[in-house]
């Protein structure tokens, strides 16, 4: 990295978190982001674990669920521990190759998700348009791969837009005005001619990873939604729209709010700093806490699967006590 000689290196970057927040709740922002924290663990690890040690549950759609988990889990993993230190501990430091290593995996982790929601909505396409073909396309092996496919695609070009802002040189504030360390916060802290070049670059990247997956994955429920409703049978078709509803609550949960921003940015509609944190932190880390929870309530399987594991553990339980 070069630097001209009225440019010194920034050694580590304050993470700021809410700006407008006064120190008498950072008590109670950090136990907040704890629970969510917790949350995000508790519930990610339990789809994990559920899934894995039940036989009847490894089917390709409960696979991307998997994979989803082990997503939001990782996420969560790599943002929050920083902003609970910072107001749990006043430990609002994190050094220079700390930061872009956090932004790395935070761009890189929700690009992958928005190509594992493509594989989902693949995956429910085919089981509703061309159910016949169903068993054929659709194996726990080809999931496998376009999973790997979803995890790998992003990775070469987090790995550019990452570079690219480390060959940037930082002669702003060294202040990251963010929860976390991501892209638009870091590049506002950089200088220099090829700036403009680095952001215009990462927004084209930016638009393939969300944009492009979000075209198919709209095609794919349009289609859905049109084979639902030539159905004839009012029962088939309420079983049918039960079987995708996860996926379109995952879906929206997860592009819904980002649209809203990316809009009102292009509309130039102006929030305070503090509640474009809250946002981006409401449709970054919401959805990984509240996932676990749609695949849990709202599919059939795993609802049926566990209330099973429930009634048997209380059987056990009764027995025990009643033989004592």
């Amino acid at each position: 990295m070069l630097f001209s000689s009225n440019i010194t290196r920034i050694q580590s970057f304050i993470i700021l978190g809410f700006p407008g927040l006064s120190p008498q709740y950072h008590g109670a922002a950090s136990a907040v982001l704890f629970l969510v924290y917790l949350a995000i663990v508790v519930g990610n690890i339990f789809i994990l674990v559920f899934v894995i040690s039940e036989k009847s549950l490894q089917k390709p759609t409960y696979l991307i669920f998997c994979h989803l988990a082990l997503t939001d889990l990782s996420f969560g993993t790599v943002t929050l521990p920083k902003i609970i230190s910072k107001y749990w501990f006043k430990d609002s430091i994190i050094s220079f190759f700390g930061c872009f290593t956090q932004m790395f995996f935070v761009h890189y982790l929700g690009s992958v998700m928005s190509f594992l929601l493509l594989v989902m909505a693949v995956d429910r396409f085919i089981a509703i348009c061309i159910p016949l073909r169903y068993p054929v396309l659709i194996t726990n092996n080809n999931i496998f791969a376009l999973c790997g496919f979803a995890w790998f695609i992003p990775l070469p070009l987090m790995i550019i837009v990452t570079l690219q802002a480390l060959g940037l040189p930082y002669c702003q504030s060294n202040t990251i005005l963010q929860c976390y360390c991501d892209h638009i916060s870091l590049t506002n802290q950089a200088c220099g001619n090829d700036l403009k070049i680095v952001q215009v670059i990462t927004l084209c990247i930016a638009m393939f990873c969300l944009l492009l997956p979000l075209a198919f994955i709209l095609i794919s429920y349009v289609s859905i939604i049109i084979v639902i409703l030539k159905m004839s049978n009012s029962a088939g078709r309420s079983r049918t729209l039960g079987t995708c509803t996860p996926q379109i609550f995952i879906t929206c949960l997860f592009y819904l709010p980002r649209c809203f921003v990316y809009v009102a940015n292009t509309v130039r509609f102006s929030f305070s700093i503090d509640v474009r944190i809250l946002l981006i932190l409401l449709y970054s880390l919401l959805p990984a806490a509240v996932n676990p929870l749609i695949y849990c309530l709202k599919t059939r399987d795993i609802k049926r699967t566990l209330m099973k594991r429930i009634k048997t553990n209380k059987i056990r339980v009764e027995l025990k006590i009643r033989n004592n």
